[in-house]
């Protein structure tokens, strides 16, 4: 028996450990205020807070989900994307570079990747558009726009975006990438081809220690380009003003991830045997279908990071659900609603959904939900400029009832068959319920947004809970 005790002991060590740190990090990583912190300091505990976060997504399996689903519309929409961007390549002359990108990109397949790039180039070649005629080219460029609609919705969902670009927009938008994207990006690689060809440049190569030089630039240069691709990406895509910065941190992340996925894919997966013993004619198919799975998790990773980034205050609530009580959901409404009056009254530009969620210290996702709350109730209204919201008041603010402001809030969401009135509660509920419903109507009458709008700019130091005072506010306030 004490040799059993003692068994038992040993192997509840590790799950203690574990339970000490898991507490330690919470408390001294994800809980912490780094505001008196040194830089480093501060910025070590990004980098853990971002790390757990991606971590913790990855976990729960939705970037993996996304990226298997963009796997499938990629191979449905690869050749019909290819073929408009080759219609229009060919036009400036620059088709010829489709090849040689494509053999870049396959590199980590090895021999295959240089037989799947063949393939597509045929498949590609065989699409006319002399033959497919105008309603064949409408259908082609509907499915290559397609297949950009899925990415930004999935780049949406990880943004916690809901809303979608506009059907105008979105064709302006995309259109515009599928036709001069393409000129910019091989007439980009040309230029490069040219200069790092040129005469000039090969007699400075043979020149040390500038040919080192040179060899060091011509290496990094790709790597730049991927870089720079992905950073545009993670910029335009989500339907959203992204900061450069983090759109920048995003491409760096996820272009050297990329880098040395490619290394370990070609060095341990494509130059198996095992998978042309197993899948005969489908290897090379099966290991492309695998590259572009790792190449769309890879891209989903660094949109996470710009993400997390750019709202890092969510970064604090990644060990818990941000999830807000009813108390909360009224004092965030009643307190956007007096925030949105406030920059109304004094003529300044509308809030912004993240310059909101930013004056509240709010994690952005469980703001948008009241916020969203507020504009489906009519209380406020949304601006959509390009990629940027505002918020309005979608009604006379004198109009807008504190009492009822609230009232409105407790009851969004009801429908008829999920209303107190179908509960059959007792009365004594009933009768409860009634009297703690009444008191605000009671207390604070006719009060509106208004009131508490002007209240707050002249400074007013009012309790709500003195009606009184607030009547006496309303009589000798000054319009605006």
């Amino acid at each position: 028996m004490p040799q059993t005790h003692k068994m038992r002991n040993r192997d509840r060590k590790p799950v203690i450990s574990t339970t000490r740190f898991k507490r330690w990090f919470i408390r001294n990583v994800l809980n912490a205020e780094t505001t008196d912190y040194p830089w480093w300091k501060s910025g070590a505990v990004f980098v853990l807070r971002l790390g757990y976060a991606v971590l913790q997504d990855l976990s729960r399996g939705q970037l993996m989900l996304q990226a298997t689903s963009l796997v499938y519309t990629t191979l449905l929409s690869l050749v019909p994307l290819l073929a408009v961007s080759f219609s229009v390549l060919k036009a400036f002359g620059v088709h010829n570079q489709i090849e040689p990108a494509l053999n870049q990109f396959l590199v980590p397949l090895g021999p295959k990747g240089a037989e799947i790039t063949q393939r597509i180039i045929e498949f590609v070649e065989n699409v006319q558009a002399g033959v497919l005629g105008s309603l064949g080219l409408a259908l082609l460029l509907y499915t290559a726009v397609g297949l950009m609609q899925k990415i930004e919705r999935a780049f949406n969902q990880l943004w916690h975006i809901r809303r979608q670009r506009a059907p105008a927009q979105l064709f302006s938008d995309y259109l515009s990438v599928l036709l001069v994207g393409p000129v910019l990006i091989f007439t980009a690689l040309g230029i490069t081809a040219t200069v790092f060809g040129s005469a000039t440049v090969q007699q400075l190569s043979s020149v040390q220690p500038l040919g080192l030089v040179i060899e060091l630039i011509t290496s990094i240069v790709p790597f730049l380009l991927i870089i720079g691709a992905f950073t545009f990406i993670y910029a335009f895509v989500p339907n959203t003003r992204v900061q450069v910065s983090s759109a920048l941190l995003g491409g760096v992340v996820s272009g050297i991830l990329w880098q040395i996925t490619g290394w370990v894919f070609a060095a341990v997966i494509a130059t198996s045997t095992k998978y042309t013993a197993i899948y005969s004619a489908f290897a090379s198919l099966i290991l492309f279908m695998m590259w572009l799975y790792l190449s769309w998790m890879i891209l989903l990773i660094g949109s996470n990071i710009a993400y997390y980034h750019q709202h890092p205050r969510y970064l604090r609530w990644l060990h818990r659900e941000p999830r807000l009580s009813l108390r909360m959901i009224e004092w965030i409404g009643l307190t956007v609603l007096v925030l949105v009056a406030e920059r109304y009254y004094r003529h300044e530009p509308p809030w912004t959904a993240e310059k909101l969620a930013a004056r509240l210290h709010l994690p952005q996702q469980p703001f948008d939900e009241v916020l969203n709350t507020l504009t489906d109730c009519g209380l406020l209204e949304r601006i959509e400029n390009p990629r940027v919201v505002s918020y309005l008041p979608a009604m006379p603010l004198e109009a807008i009832h504190a009492r009822d402001a609230l009232a409105t809030l407790r009851r969004h969401g009801e429908r008829s068959g999920l209303s107190p009135k179908r509960l059959h509660a007792p009365q004594t509920v009933q009768r409860f319920m009634a009297q703690i419903e009444a008191p605000p109507a009671e207390r604070f009458g006719d009060l509106s947004i208004r009131d508490l709008a002007l209240s707050a700019k002249t400074n007013t130091n009012t309790e709500l809970s003195n009606p009184t005072a607030f009547g006496a506010h309303r009589a000798h306030r000054n319009d605006p």
